[in-house]
């Protein structure tokens, strides 16, 4: 697909770390953008920078997605691109026993549902949506007609102690990328998925220098945490690259997880 003023695209988290860095790559080649995320100030400050719309959703909620989407395509068209990267984390083990009392407690399972319902459920809801659109509109001069690119974790494959609900929703993820592709691929829309490994985002920010460091070092190499500038160039040549398709690609330098 050839990026220039003629693509919109859509972001979900776009308004920090992965999706705000990939939001600015895609503007910068003259797509419209459309930002969808919980933070309005923080989208609404990236969608005046880049030129594009900003909208704030819940991606758990069909009728917050409807009305986002609704907007950004009054305000920049119908989008070709999706990149989903909104989601959320949290570390609870399985059932744990404290350690004073030997009160043993069980994994709380709203929180578990609640991981799964932003992460696994919310990124298929707008694939559906996006998709949808999409199929509105003519094939391009190339033959596609729209391009998608999801957001899973090297926890799809080695998730840490405490991490079962996080583990369990990246590797859905990872799961519905190739039936997705398949699912569309008679209407010219290609599905690819990214795994990324510890990446320097607003999350880990706010970790001390030396929790930081301590990460880094168990990179192979570079021995240094992922940029977000990093994931969008991924995601930016699964966009353009018209024979990527159906695929999850770790981008971790190397690393894989240990148990905790």
């Amino acid at each position: 697909m050839k990026l220039d003023s003629s693509i919109s695209a859509v972001i979900t988290g776009g308004a920090s770390g992965l999706g705000a860095a990939t939001a600015r790559l895609l503007a910068s080649q003259g797509v419209k953008v459309g930002v969808f995320d919980l933070n309005a100030d923080l989208g609404e400050a990236l969608a005046r920078e880049i030129g594009g719309v900003y909208c704030q959703v819940n991606v758990t909620s069909s009728a917050e997605v409807d009305a986002a989407f609704a907007k950004s395509r009054a305000a920049i068209g119908q989008e070709r691109i999706l990149v989903n990267c909104a989601g959320v984390g949290g570390s609870v083990k399985t059932v744990s026993r404290d350690k004073q009392t030997g009160e043993i407690k069980e994994y709380p399972l709203d929180n578990f549902e609640r991981i799964i319902q932003v992460n696994l459920i919310g990124t298929f809801r707008c694939i559906t949506k996006s998709a949808a659109g999409m199929l509105t509109l003519p094939v391009l001069e190339d033959g596609e007609r729209g391009a998608i690119v999801n957001t899973a974790s090297v926890a799809a494959e080695d998730g840490q102690i405490g991490q079962a609900a996080y583990t369990a929703s990246k590797a859905g993820i990872v799961g519905l990328t190739l039936t997705v592709a398949r699912d569309l691929s008679s209407e010219a829309i290609r599905v690819n998925t990214i795994l990324p490994g510890i990446f320097d985002t607003p999350l880990l920010q706010r970790a001390s220098e030396a929790v930081k460091a301590g990460l880094a070092a168990q990179v192979p190499f570079p021995k240094r945490l992922g940029q977000p500038e990093e994931y969008a160039h991924l995601a930016h040549t699964m966009i353009t690259n018209g024979y990527f398709n159906g695929e999850d690609v770790r981008l971790d330098g190397a690393i894989r997880m240990a148990p905790r």
